[in-house]
């Protein structure tokens, strides 16, 4: 009545206007007819309402669409107050309010559809409510909303109706298959229709409403942006009611253009959901996995219950290959869903003696996955000639619907994961998308706990070789006995000397100098006698067979320490001096006659485990293990943090007898002496006349007299040939001085080696510590003498050629 009111405002105007070009006569003339005075609004409304043909032709005709819009946008903002108000007795979110058409606030609707979309970002609750606004928006009896199946992309399926909704509003989802003709044409059409009873469309049969108490329906399509059909909605009156019309189906057009985006979004919110789920869950797996990998079967437990979980089977199996057998095999067969019965019986199960299952590769679902590497989803597995049903007889239980997926591990199958019977409907792609990527996380799994297993064998394989080891590279208590007996010597004479000569003494008399030495220096009250004759008889014997590199030489670098210590009493403290002895007796344990460069070129399993200083790290930790050994620990008396402190010093004074560190330690302490910086009371000032000391006592036999050096020297060369001969196999061509052909290069390398090292050695040493200068003299002498032997050889070489 409001717009016919307007329209009728309009007739009187246009009236009006139309009267006013006429002459005074043809004025007075009217008025003094009565039937000619202008219409009343009331007039001409009611000619509008008994003529509406003609309101309408007129509209159309005269009427500009500016205006109409302004009409529309007054009635709706007049209208909001009684629209709210019944909003408020029916459905309870904004989109309830909606009374959109073509010339509506566009504004407003995009307004009520993201808050509503806040509210509940999931797609089946934007469909349902704007099937509901639609069918308001047109004055439907009802509809129905049918959804695509990922599963069965040619089938509708009924999933909600207006009929069924909870206490709270909110629609109960249903899943029937539609045979209905019209949502189904216009699935695969894409175009909406408007049909009524009795109607001639050839599209359609002419009784297909003729059981249903529907008399017209619309049915429209619901699509994503990108084209690809989410629903149909279908909208119904009864016979009652009046056909749909064009403008029905353009409100429910506008709707859909927004409702589309909407739907498209609420999509990708639900993707990010589920992906953001699988995300935490795969973290929860890998969590579980890896932090407590005890055994395999457990692991394989693991496994299937979160498969479970995944993808909400209600049975699971994980089968291994054994590619040499070609055979897929279990020990953990068929768990339950239950996850706490199915736990507890795999717990049991474990602690049974395991029942394995094996079949060939190929044989059943499992075996055709394990073969191809393809992925299978069964739905019907009765209906798969590939299924074998024998289980079932035996235990009673109906197999419907299978996922059977393969674990890869650098390309190669290493297992097959099959899920049984989805407890709500049948698995999906998003199922086997998931599944596909929690297989992954299996993959690494499985193959690191088969690593774990191989370790934790080679671990017990290393300890029970350790104890063998350990039980012949420890002195015999016969030794010890025999060392008790004879007792350790109240004096020897000359054994402080730096020219004590260690050729002259056997290998034990050596071990019980060795004690000696130990005890003379600190003395017994803080140390077991038994552990220290033990330490030292096993330290002898952990030194090898080497030309030089042997025990002897060990006792050697010990006493030229226990020289210097002796001598230079008060330089160095007591846990510094023990140190120093000790590292000193164990500098070179299990040497093998080889230099580091050696080892790593020859690629050493020593070399892989420490890439600098190789040798030196591996002494220091033989000399902790005879430490470990029982009743080998000298430094049991100790408290804690003397044990650590002397066990760190140890290790400085060890790794300083690596050549390739003497020259920087060199450089820095050389520095801070000429600047007249260095200071006995800095502690890294000490860690370097440290490291000088130990490479001083190393080098000893250069300071030795003549005899003893040219007797180091033999053996010296003899090892360096055997590292040059097993460089020549090897491929390699070795340095001069380690070249057996090349013997007339020993002067050249003797004199090289005393200018280079061992004089800036000793003449630093002299100018910290002045008692070391004997030292340094005995080094100068054998160092005239070879260059007197280097002078005869090239007189030599002269006269041959």
């Amino acid at each position: 009545m409001e717009i016919l009111s307007r329209v009728a405002g309009s007739f009187a105007g246009l009236w009006r206007n139309r009267r006013r070009p006429h002459s005074d006569e043809h004025i007075s003339r009217n008025h003094a007819n009565a039937d000619d005075r202008e219409p009343t609004s009331y007039q001409v409304a009611k000619y509008l309402q008994c003529n509406p043909e003609f309101l309408d032709t007129y509209i159309m005709d005269e009427i500009q669409l500016e205006q109409l819009e302004r009409w529309m946008i007054r009635k709706t903002q007049r209208s909001r107050k009684v629209t709210q108000s019944v909003s408020r007795n029916g459905r309870k979110t904004s989109l309830s309010r909606w009374k959109f058409c073509v010339h509506a606030d566009k504004r407003q609707m995009l307004q009520d559809l993201i808050h509503s979309l806040q509210l509940r970002p999931t797609k089946m609750h934007v469909l349902w409510e704007l099937a509901s606004c639609i069918c308001s928006a047109v004055n439907a009896d009802g509809f129905r909303l049918y959804l695509t199946d990922a599963s069965d992309s040619d089938a509708l399926h009924l999933c909600l109706s207006n009929s069924f909704i909870d206490e709270n509003g909110d629609p109960k989802p249903l899943r029937i298959k539609s045979d209905a003709a019209i949502p189904n044409y216009v699935a695969k059409t894409r175009e909406p229709i408007r049909f009524s009873k009795g109607d001639d469309d050839q599209r359609l049969s002419h009784d297909v409403l003729d059981k249903s108490e529907m008399a017209h329906v619309m049915c429209q399509p619901i699509v994503y942006p990108d084209g690809s059909l989410v629903a149909v909605l279908e909208l119904w009156r009864r016979d009652c009611g009046s056909p749909f019309y064009e403008e029905d189906e353009e409100i429910g057009c506008s709707y859909l253009v927004w409702g589309g985006i909407a739907i498209h979004y609420a999509h990708l919110n639900l993707v990010g959901l589920k992906q953001r789920k699988l995300n935490d869950f795969l973290l929860a797996v890998v969590k579980s996995i890896f932090q407590d990998m005890v055994s395999m079967d457990m692991l394989v437990s693991k496994v299937m219950n979160f498969a479970q979980r995944l993808v909400d089977a209600d049975r699971a199996s994980l089968f291994l290959v054994d590619s040499k057998s070609k055979e897929l095999y279990a020990t953990i067969f068929d768990v339950g869903c239950d996850e706490k019965t199915a736990m507890n019986e795999n717990e049991n199960e474990l602690n049974k003696a395991p029942k394995e299952i094996r079949f060939p590769l190929g044989t059943g679902i499992a075996g055709q996955v394990a073969m191809t590497g393809e992925i299978l989803n069964i739905v019907d597995a009765y209906a798969d000639s590939r299924f074998n049903r024998t289980i079932d007889q035996i235990t009673g239980y109906k197999t419907e619907s299978i996922l059977c997926m393969p674990i890869f591990i650098r390309g190669n199958i290493i297992g097959v994961v099959q899920m049984v019977n989805k407890r709500s409907g049948y698995f999906s792609k998003e199922d086997e998308e998931a599944f596909e990527m929690f297989a992954v996380y299996c993959g690494l799994a499985l193959h690191h706990a088969k690593l774990y297993d191989k370790i934790r064998r080679s671990e017990q394989k290393y300890r029970v070789a350790l104890e063998v080891l350990s039980y012949h590279n420890t002195c015999s208590e016969t030794e010890v006995e025999k060392c008790l007996v004879e007792g350790i010597p109240l004096k020897i004479p000359g054994i402080d000397s730096y020219d004590f000569s260690p050729f002259v003494i056997d290998d034990f008399q050596k071990a019980i100098y060795s004690v000696f030495m130990f005890k003379d220096l600190f003395g017994l009250s803080r140390f077991d006698k038994n552990s220290l004759i033990r330490f030292t008889l096993t330290v002898k014997k952990n030194y090898r067979r080497v030309p030089y590199h042997n025990w002897t030489h060990g006792f050697s670098v010990a006493n030229t320490m226990y020289s210097i210590i002796k001598n230079c009493p008060n330089v160095f403290r007591p846990n510094e001096c023990l140190a120093l002895f000790i590292g000193s007796l164990c500098h070179d344990l299990d040497h093998r006659g080889k230099n580091n460069k050696f080892m790593l070129d020859t690629e050493s399993p020593l070399a892989a485990i420490y890439s600098t200083s190789t040798m030196e790290h591996h002494h220091f930790n033989q000399t902790v293990t005879i430490l470990q050994q029982e009743g080998h620990n000298i430094f049991g008396k100790l408290n804690s943090s003397e044990y650590k402190q002397v066990l760190s010093l140890i290790k400085h004074c060890i790794l300083a007898t690596d050549l390739a560190l003497f020259f920087p330690n060199k450089d820095k302490l050389s520095k801070l002496v000429d600047n007249e910086q260095f200071s006995w009371t800095v502690a890294e000032h000490r860690m370097l006349i440290q490291t000088i000391a130990m490479t001083g006592a190393d080098l000893s036999a250069s300071a030795k007299p003549w005899a003893v050096q040219t007797e180091t020297v033999k053996v010296i060369f003899a090892e360096f040939y055997d590292q040059g001969d097993e460089e020549k196999k090897a491929g390699r061509q070795p340095i001069a001085m380690m070249d057996r052909d090349q013997p007339e290069q020993q002067a050249a390398s003797q004199l090289g080696f005393l200018n280079g090292i061992c004089i800036p050695c000793y003449t630093l040493l002299h100018r910290l510590i002045p008692e070391t200068k004997p030292m340094l003299e005995m080094c100068n002498e054998n160092l005239e003498r070879w260059q007197q032997i280097s002078q005869e050889n090239q007189k030599k070489a002269q006269q041959q050629s």
